[in-house]
């Protein structure tokens, strides 16, 4: 036995009817899909319900697993209190996911915050669920800030977990679709929102679980989803499976997408390993790119790997064009995987003897001591995409005038507090958001007064 079917589903708080008060009609169609599903778990008659939920303790690098013997939690904070849950954790499949976990290094378990107050994306599900099984104990996994990757690999941790503890499961993935679905509904609307729905929808149609690596974070963001992340770590516990897929309902009444879908493995299917087959195909562009990459990029990644695997400094190689050795400049070193940022770290102005020893070093900076990220570790080298920035000297201007988002970087300073942001840099597309984010990287409020610097870059890929 294991995960024997799975089912993405939403969780607005409405569609309860203690809360919703009537306004759940609105959302009928959902309700009736919803019922459907409970059903379908009921007659499985799970040992174990695993549910993956936006709303509960969330890192940026981490994946957290709710520890505990048990979990309680209501809609109080949604004026129906009496609606109320006392759930118990299955505590051997949760300590067998943390053990593979640490075996592969990999980034989930129970650290961090201890709140056993359950969320609603895991008791909108569980509400539906309880009205026709009643057994069954659960697991609650939060999502995180890592990469689709990472969040598919977790499923197929899941998935070797439940083979290994021999339970019947059931997977749900929670998660609303896009928050951008009509100017009327409570966040607006977004043209990437209805897109996302339907692409989402159609992936679901047809268990293509392959493309959701197709969905890149920008257009997720402008979509405003709250459930891409759950539906892929429920795709990685299928990974090597056919599995048959059927659509029940697709909502957007509210200018929230709600979808409802079910997903049963069929037989094994070598050809479904999708993250590997991903990652092979990715190992083999980035090859073939780093072959054409110019003297600046190989330095930094040659400067990373060195570091990285053996922790030596690189020496500072002999062959290198004339004015990387003779020249000194400040210098950004930005490291990308599966498109997002992983790393970046430079000097506004020269801090060595040449333009060759600041990647040097700004390359270990950025692939180790980036405090927003964890260290990349060895096995991620050979999917990252590697960009090296040269800065001209920074020039006073008097105004944003002088400024132009896709030619200048632009440093604010106030007193010693000193922010900078690069140029030509995806999502931010005007003068004042450049300035704006950078005043923030430098903790400097709106209303001071700033000094401000621009300065042109040349860009090695």
């Amino acid at each position: 036995m294991s995960i024997v079917a799975a089912f993405m589903v939403p969780h607005p708080p409405l569609i309860i009817p203690n809360v919703g008060k009537g306004g759940e009609k609105i959302v009928s169609e959902t309700i009736k899909s919803y019922e459907q599903v409970a059903s379908e778990i009921a007659e499985l008659r799970p040992d174990t319900i695993i549910i993956t939920s936006p709303h509960s303790i969330m890192y940026s690098d981490y994946f957290h697993i709710s520890p505990g013997e048990r979990a309680k939690g209501s809609f109080s904070r949604f004026n129906a209190g009496e609606v109320s849950f006392d759930e118990m954790y299955d505590t051997e499949l949760r300590n067998r996911i943390c053990e593979i976990a640490e075996q592969r290094d990999f980034p989930a378990g129970v650290l961090g915050e201890k709140s056993s107050e359950l969320d609603h994306g895991t008791m909108v599900p569980l509400w539906f669920i309880r009205q026709k099984y009643s057994d069954g104990k659960i697991i609650r996994i939060g999502l995180s800030g890592l990469g689709l990757f990472e969040h598919y690999e977790l499923g197929e941790i899941i998935a070797k977990a439940s083979d290994d503890c021999d339970i019947n499961a059931v997977f749900v993935a929670s998660g609303d679709l896009s928050h951008k679905l009509q100017e009327k509904g409570p966040y607006g609307f977004d043209p990437e929102g209805p897109v996302y729905d339907e692409r989402i929808m159609d992936v679901a149609r047809r268990s293509a679980f392959d493309e959701m690596f197709d969905f890149d974070e920008s257009f997720c963001r402008k979509a405003a989803e709250c459930g891409h992340r759950s539906f892929v770590i429920m795709a990685g516990a299928f990974d090597g499976k056919a599995v048959k897929s059927k659509v029940y309902s697709h909502q957007d009444v509210t200018g929230v997408g709600y979808g409802i879908a079910s997903f049963y493995p069929v037989k094994t299917d070598a050809t479904r390993h999708f993250r590997k087959n991903r990652m092979e195909k990715m190992k083999e562009e980035l090859e073939k790119k780093s072959e054409h990459s110019d003297a600046y990029v190989r330095l930094a990644a040659d400067s990373l790997q060195s570091y990285i695997i053996s922790g030596k400094v690189l020496k500072e190689p002999e062959d290198l064009p004339d004015e990387m050795l003779s020249k000194r400049a400040g210098t950004f070193v930005s490291i990308h995987k599966e498109g997002r940022l992983r790393g970046c770290i430079g000097t506004i102005l020269p801090t060595k003897r040449s333009i060759a020893e600041e990647i040097i070093y700004n390359a270990i900076s950025a692939s180790t001591r980036d405090p927003r990220f964890s260290p990349i570790r060895p096995d991620e080298l050979p999917f990252l995409e590697i960009n090296v920035d040269v800065l001209s000297e920074p020039e006073d201007i008097e105004s944003m005038d002088q400024l132009d988002v896709k030619r200048y970087g632009v440093i604010v300073s106030k007193g010693n507090r000193r922010g900078l942001l690069l140029p030509d840099l995806e999502g931010v597309d005007t003068v004042e958001q450049q300035v704006a984010i950078a005043m923030q990287k430098a903790g400097i409020d709106s209303e001071e007064d700033i000094r401000l610097q621009r300065f042109e870059v040349i860009r090695h890929v």
